[in-house]
């Protein structure tokens, strides 16, 4: 009968994850993908636009999911605490999940071939911080402080990501991003104090 089709991209995700720890990702080819999953090129391309957009999975729709976080805080909360809070659950996984995350995270931050599309994901990523801060300050997103709080959260959420890949028998990844963003968390809510604004405390 032959190999069964996949048929949803979680599953046409893994099944690529599987190639890409056997072959590496350079090696493997759309071609290899999708004759492995049973289906033809075309077919691949409806689930994914490239390579590189498969290991990234749907993250425009978990960007909107980080932004609805941001947004249904509470205006009383602090922005950098809303902030912590935000881009830790964002990073919450079934615990089923992990193993398949941290493949895709290895991948995204170790293949070369995959670091300009990921300063491309980056930005977006950033980008939600900025703007938050700048409606939380009344800044523009184009002013120092909100620039600088994007900057200085991707950095530390970037670090936590480096360190849980390297160490698996530490804590898990929540806590790290808990521990990083609460490390600059002092200085971020100095820099919003100084902003001057009513919404930066």
């Amino acid at each position: 009968m032959g190999r069964p089709r996949v048929t949803s991209r979680a599953a046409l995700e893994r099944l690529a994850f599987g190639l890409f720890a056997r072959q590496g990702f350079d090696e493997t080819t759309v071609d290899d993908i999708a004759a492995a999953a049973g289906i033809g090129r075309r077919t691949f391309f409806r689930y994914f636009s490239s390579k590189n957009d498969l290991v990234w999975g749907d993250f425009e729709q978990h960007l909107e999911r980080l932004r609805r976080l941001l947004d249904g805080t509470d205006p009383s909360v602090p922005p950098v605490e809303a902030i912590r809070r935000a881009v830790v659950e964002f990073n919450r996984f079934d615990p089923r999940e992990v193993p398949w995350h941290r493949q895709r995270m290895r991948l995204i931050l170790t293949v070369p071939t995959l670091q300009a599309d990921a300063t491309l994901r980056y930005t977006s990523w950033r980008a939600i911080i900025t703007d938050f801060v700048a409606r939380r300050t009344g800044l523009p997103p184009t002013a120092m402080v909100p620039l600088l709080a994007g900057n200085v959260v991707l950095a530390a959420a970037i670090s936590a990501y480096e360190h849980w890949l390297e160490r698996e028998d530490e804590p898990g990844l929540s806590v790290l991003l808990d521990e990083t963003i609460g490390q600059v968390a002092a200085g971020l809510t100095a820099v919003l104090e100084r902003s001057g604004t009513p919404a930066a405390s």
